[in-house]
């Protein structure tokens, strides 16, 4: 018997809390990264956490330079 385990999306901190669909939410599954938007919640981005990582370390740059 297998279970399926429901997924658990985490709001960014940078929603401003609440219940709004304005936000960006992600979600870990089978050593994967999954990424939507609340307004769009079907439509999702799976990476890895080192292909996150490396995104979100070139953005910082550019936002620095």
């Amino acid at each position: 018997m297998s279970m399926i385990q429901a997924t658990r999306w985490q709001k960014s901190s940078f929603s401003g809390g609440g219940d709004g669909n304005t936000c960006v939410e992600l979600a870990t599954s089978g050593g994967t990264i999954r990424l939507r938007e609340s307004d769009a919640p079907t439509a999702e981005l799976t990476t890895t956490s080192a292909t996150l990582s490396n995104l979100i370390r070139t953005l910082k740059a550019i936002g620095e330079g």
